[in-house]
């Protein structure tokens, strides 16, 4: 099952032209936007999380930052900042919980994808916890099943075998492209 929830600012219409540009229209005024967008990721296991990235990185401009190799990141330059992980114990991994408390600038527009053995809204709780800390604006959130081998799982091949599937894959690219 492909999830996403999406919320528009009032009376602004995001939209894209044939090349892929963001416009915004306000007060029936129109101008380009170029939005500069990074995605903060942990993907580790069975690197379920970085496929959904590689699919919107290889249609979409995207910075992608590695919590595992990156500690520090100035994000203060960029419109909207992703954060996507596996899920790990019920929630985001915690290096990706700690990169955010301590380099995301408060104000932001924030979105987050998670791939997981089984689907809850709860995964987002505590990356959500900390974007709301920050006074960040949350743009979205997409979730999708990803084959899990830990714990007990491990003893039957795993879980959500074959997961992220190809229409998970496009659905996270729908996702990022209907992020405003």
């Amino acid at each position: 099952m492909i999830q996403f929830q999406k919320s528009i600012e009032e009376y602004t219409i995001f939209y894209y032209n044939d090349d892929r540009k963001l416009w915004v229209e306000k007060h029936c005024e129109s101008k380009e936007v170029v939005m500069k967008t990074a995605i903060v990721y942990y993907s580790k296991h069975h690197g379920n999380t970085k496929k959904l990235l590689d699919a919107i990185a290889a249609k979409e401009e995207v910075v992608l930052i590695d919590v595992t190799e990156q500690t520090t990141a100035d994000l203060s330059a960029y419109d909207r900042i992703g954060f996507a992980s596996g899920i790990y114990y019920g929630s985001f991994a915690k290096q990706l919980v700690t990169f955010a408390k301590q380099n995301l600038p408060s104000g932001k527009k924030v979105f987050f994808l998670n791939t997981c053995g089984s689907e809850r809204g709860s995964y987002f709780d505590s990356i959500r916890g900390v974007a709301k800390e920050k006074q960040c604006v949350e743009i979205g959130a997409y979730q999708c099943l990803g084959f899990d081998t830990f714990g007990p799982f491990k003893l039957v091949g795993g879980i959500a075998k074959g997961h992220p599937t190809q229409a998970e894959l496009d659905g996270a690219v729908a996702f990022y492209r209907s992020l405003p």
